[in-house]
């Protein structure tokens, strides 16, 4: 058996093997390109991952939310809206577990669409995360000056060098203590991961505590005083159910940061178990404080009477502890501190794995021998946050934050469902071994291929299509497809992986098609429920198909063995993409005009530099089943 490659449109087309540069796709330890360079040190295990998922998540916008959801959406059904946006982002942490354990390099997202949807798609995923913790971190430190203020007792206390300053001419408050924490924390980051995630660690403790204080000191104020939030004519639900489920949609962005678990997986000592542990239980501890925050929060006051601005320490002094507000403070200072770390530190290991793919200059790849992180990309991060942080309000801005962030997780369920139905087959072969292709010799051979004897008598008959085979005994014969199902009788090995390809682009457009017309509310009626009964359809027919046919067995051997395994798969995968498709449905048309022109950007930089820089623009690809020498590979 022998695998044709056409070698003239090979040479031709930068070695594509007729695919699309859109489409190529890297294998899964493409990070470990050369290992006499420099390493990210292997520092982290769980407890340090628990640090940075709790830390980039649970920001000071607690301390605000619970008062804004409850007195507009929920009421004392608050802590329910948590619970269920906690489960909506559980669905996307699950499909982050399973990809971060079975491909565990920096890039996150972005490294997880390279390797299962292709270069293309992954650009425009990590141009957008870029976008995402640039202006995320800038946003986060312009919060820190108000909440340092209210700690110290009013911006009057605080130094001139730290207090907002307005310029008249050009009619902007700047604010140098935003810039100053952010160097601060760069040059923490530069220092090492293991010295910047201690201080993590002790940082994310305070903000802790002070939850707890709360929880704690609040419980027993609500015993004390009967729980008159709760003794209410309007019942747990005074804006009904639809309302909960708006409270949802809105606080679930305040699980947003176990992501950065992800983005430092290169990182670990032990991926495959710790990641999946970091990941979901930085999410589990999240969702609990929220939830039991919220509890006592409507419970000390109707949600009516809650203030909006400073719900927590008001329900507090309403109950004659106005010294309470000094600790509490001092936790949302620590929140912000720990998520401004937390949002600074995967995007350094992003724009590193997207040098290191040649797709940005590799100034941005290079590692640091001594502290062993990537230090000109972390300084250029910073540089670039602490600028945005000291000159502009970027809090108009962060509807852009919440684009990036829920793009990233549609792509990776997305991917989570390419890996089990249509995992990647063909693996990129290194440019080195290209010449004997294109020669046209008769007699080459190939360290990492073996060619069976009949193999080599088509070499030179052929014209320019040469086999590269490699096995007579590799079996394409996979136990795929129930052959009790009637559908057997139509889908088989050969039109398999376009026929359930396909199925997942029609299910993904039906969610959009869906997502769409249930959202806008200005459509025709007829017109509406025409989109929403064909996206139905489409969607519920992908998930029937995918959930009656059997997942490749492929798979098994795709990645690293022994992590973990996303669970119902996928009905999983499918319902995280929903959900994320509807809240960016949502968002708004500013949102989405200032985020496509960034995009319009990424694209111009992809076309005319990422695209002839990438390490796979002369790769050609072959099966994978068919090598067993994977350092053949591109890396």
């Amino acid at each position: 058996m022998g695998i044709l490659i056409d070698s003239q449109e090979g040479g031709k087309n930068g070695g594509q093997c007729s695919m699309m540069f859109f489409n190529r796709k890297k294998k899964v330890d493409s990070a470990r390109k050369n290992t006499s360079d420099p390493q990210l040190a292997k520092e982290l295990s769980v407890p340090q991952l628990l640090a940075i998922g709790v830390g980039a998540t649970i920001g000071a916008g607690v301390y605000v939310l619970v008062g804004t959801v409850a007195r507009e959406h929920s009421g004392p059904s608050l802590a329910i809206s948590f619970l269920v946006a906690g489960f909506a982002a559980a669905l996307s942490a699950f499909c982050y577990a399973e990809l971060a354990s079975l491909c565990p390099s920096a890039g996150s997202a972005y490294h997880y669409t390279y390797i299962f949807v292709g270069e293309g798609v992954a650009w425009l995923i990590g141009w957008a995360l870029i976008l995402e913790y640039t202006i995320g971190g800038a946003a986060v430190a312009r919060g820190i000056t108000p909440n340092l203020a209210a700690l110290v007792g009013g911006e009057d206390n605080l130094p001139i060098f730290l207090s907002r300053q307005h310029i008249a001419g050009i009619d902007i408050v700047v604010d140098p203590c935003a810039a100053i924490m952010i160097f601060i924390i760069t040059a923490l980051l530069c220092v090492g991961i293991k010295e910047s995630i201690m201080v993590q660690s002790i940082v994310t403790s305070v903000n802790i505590c002070a939850l707890m204080f709360v929880i704690f000191a609040g419980g027993y104020l609500g015993f004390k005083s009967g729980w008159p939030g709760y003794e209410l004519p309007t019942g747990s639900f005074p804006f009904g159910v639809d309302g909960m489920l708006a409270g949802s949609a809105t606080v679930f962005f305040a699980y947003i940061g176990f992501d950065a678990v992800a983005s430092t997986a290169e990182e670990v000592k032990n991926p495959q178990r710790d990641l999946p542990l970091g990941i979901g239980g930085s999410l589990f501890l999240c969702c609990g404080l929220y939830m039991m925050v919220s509890i006592v929060i409507v419970g000390l006051v109707p949600y009516y009477a809650i203030d909006p601005d400073t719900p927590i320490s008001s329900a507090f002094a309403s109950h004659g502890m106005q010294w309470a507000a000094f600790i509490i403070n001092a936790g949302a200072f620590t929140a912000l501190c720990a998520s401004l770390m937390g949002g600074i530190l995967p995007q350094p290991r992003i724009l590193m794995a997207m040098a290191r793919d040649g797709l940005l200059p590799p100034f941005f790849s290079d590692i640091n021998k001594r502290s062993q992180v990537p230090v000109k990309s972390t300084i250029a991060t910073g540089l670039i946050a602490a600028i945005l942080a000291f000159s502009m309000e970027v809090s108009q801005l962060a509807g852009m934050v919440s684009v990036g962030t829920l793009l990233a997780f549609t792509m990776v369920a997305i991917s989570v469902l390419i890996l089990r139905y249509i995992p990647p087959d063909e693996v990129p072969l290194s440019p080195s071994l290209q010449e004997p292709i294109d020669s046209g010799a008769s007699g080459y051979i190939w360290n990492c291929l073996e060619t069976s004897p009949k193999d080599k008598e088509a070499v030179g008959t052929s014209g320019n299509r040469k086999p590269l085979l490699v096995k007579e005994d590799v079996s394409i014969e996979y136990p795929l497809i129930p052959k009790q199902l009637a559908i057997a009788n139509y889908l088989h090995e050969g039109n398999r992986r376009k026929v359930v390809g396909w199925v997942i682009t029609f299910t993904c457009l039906g969610i959009l098609v869906l997502t769409y017309a249930a959202s806008d509310l200005t459509l025709l009626s007829s017109v509406r429920y025409g989109l929403c009964g064909v996206g139905g359809t489409l969607l519920l027919s992908g998930l029937v198909f995918l959930t009656c046919i059997d997942q490749d067995v492929a798979r098994h051997n795709f990645g690293h063995s022994g992590g973990f395994t996303c669970p119902l798969v996928p009905l999983v995968p499918i319902a995280c993409i929903l959900i994320n498709s509807y809240l960016l449905v949502n968002l708004g048309s500013d949102a989405w005009a200032r985020v496509s022109i960034w995009l319009a950007i990424g694209l111009v930089v992809y076309i005319f530099y990422g695209r002839t820089h990438s390490s796979l623009k002369d790769a050609v690809y072959v099966p994978a089943t068919e090598v067993d020498d994977t350092s053949c590979f591109v890396a």
